[in-house]
């Protein structure tokens, strides 16, 4: 076992990668697979590129493969509460053990030369813990953007899928619809099929350069129909249990995905896509929670809504499912996201505001947080230099047709429910 490892957890072995910070190219981490014997090479994939909505299109694709009898890994990032759930295998998280055993593999194959990034120690540990528990199949979220993302090592993708396009990482990636998706589209490979949601223009002619280039097999996919139960794709009726309209487009892809495995042998029944459309679970995203605040039982709404987009999906779901009630926001946003994007595109004048930090060094401060706000709302936007003083507040005198939204940061969501799990 590494020194490293013996005297460190391993979120503190993670953190000690941080200082290397967000730097793209697959120069690193070719390098370092190569060192651990290639396991990326090992395992079949599906890989899922877009700026919203991948993670539900990962969870609807595990949950059906798992209902067609399918050992499946799944890699999504970031993390909510620990860094386990990033790598899962049939929706359980990896032990504490198994990841300290491939960190420890991880440490052992570091040349000094080429030193990592967090993200791609953690995502060589994925790819060598896949290989080693030998999957079936593994779904493949990737971090950021596409063509140079530490997941993008694999020439053979059995599909790959990409979400709808938006404006966010522009710093990365690029300030145009057209540059994003260019990047995003950098994960087709060569005659292999892919799976693309209806998008801006813009960014449909960057897939299509793209697709045209690598002869790649596509199909474009558009919302699936509402219906009294769920919905309906292409004639395909099945249950939809996460929340929102924007979960007809994310499951029409996840379906799209599956019937390209169908095609290549893949044994996956239309009972088995029903099945696992119906069970699909994802944290985080519309999800009601009851905790226990104070000693009174309280419910919220929690969703990440960190880009303008999402912001967008998640006041439309509020104003169809509460248009009489008034909206009570705690909301923390990045310094690196369009914050007076995503307030405007949540905020309404009748709305109440209760700015928090988001747990990171990288947090917009709540009192420019409010400030930003201060004219979109008829009420002065409040804020609080911790949650729990923010979720104090936004329960304290409140209605009881009020409803209490948490979002802004996937870091936040992830904050409250360490707090609140098990409680």
């Amino acid at each position: 076992m590494s020194p490293k490892l013996i005297n460190q957890s391993t979120a503190e072995y993670l953190a000690s990668f941080d200082k290397f910070g967000i730097h793209l190219g697959l120069e690193r981490i070719q390098q370092l697979l190569k060192s651990l014997g290639d396991p990326h090479q090992q395992v079949p994939i599906i890989h899922v590129a877009g700026t919203n909505g991948k993670g539900s299109v990962c969870a609807f694709l595990l949950s059906i493969l798992q209902a067609a009898g399918y050992r499946v890994g799944r890699y999504t990032s970031p993390h909510l509460i620990d860094w386990r759930e990033r790598i899962t295998i049939n929706g359980e998280w990896i032990s504490d053990r198994d990841l300290l055993n491939a960190l420890n593999k991880v440490e052992q194959a570091i040349a000094s030369e080429f030193p990592p990034t967090q993200f791609e120690v953690i995502t060589a540990a994925m790819w060598w813990y896949f290989a080693d528990q030998k999957v079936d199949i593994a779904i493949i979220e990737t971090g950021l953007g596409g063509r140079l993302d530490a997941t993008n090592v694999c020439d053979r993708p059995l599909v790959c899928a990409i979400t709808s396009i938006g404006l966010d990482h522009c710093q990365q990636l690029g300030n145009t619809l057209g540059l994003i998706a260019s990047e995003k589209a950098g994960i087709i490979k060569l005659q292999c099929p892919v799976v693309i949601a209806e998008n801006h223009p813009e960014a449909i002619a960057a897939f299509q350069t793209k697709i045209t280039d690598h002869a790649a097999i596509v199909t474009w996919v558009s919302a699936a129909e509402p219906t009294t139960t769920g919905a309906i794709w292409r004639g395909f009726e099945y249950s939809l249990p996460l929340l929102g309209k924007h979960q007809l487009i994310n499951s029409a892809i996840a379906i799209a995905a599956i019937q390209a495995l169908q095609t290549q042998g893949w044994q996956i029944s239309d009972d088995a896509m029903r099945t696992g459309l119906a069970n699909t679970e994802w944290a985080g995203r519309l999800q009601w929670i009851k905790f226990n605040l104070n000693g009174k039982s309280s419910k919220i709404l929690i969703d990440g809504a960190h880009n303008v987009a999402a912001a967008e999906y998640l006041r439309q779901f509020v104003d169809e499912s509460f248009p009489d009630q008034r909206k009570r926001w705690i909301i923390g946003i990045l310094n690196t996201k369009d914050q007076a994007g995503i307030l405007k595109a949540l905020l309404h004048p009748d709305d109440l505001l209760y700015a928090v930090p988001v747990p990171s060094s990288a947090t917009t401060s709540p009192q420019d947080l409010a400030k930003i706000a201060s004219s979109m709302l008829k009420t002065n936007p409040q804020p609080y230099d911790s949650l729990e003083l923010g979720l104090e507040a936004a329960f304290d005198d409140m209605r009881s047709a009020d409803v209490v939204i948490l979002c802004g940061s996937l870091y936040l969501v992830g904050e409250f429910l360490a707090q609140t799990i098990g409680k």
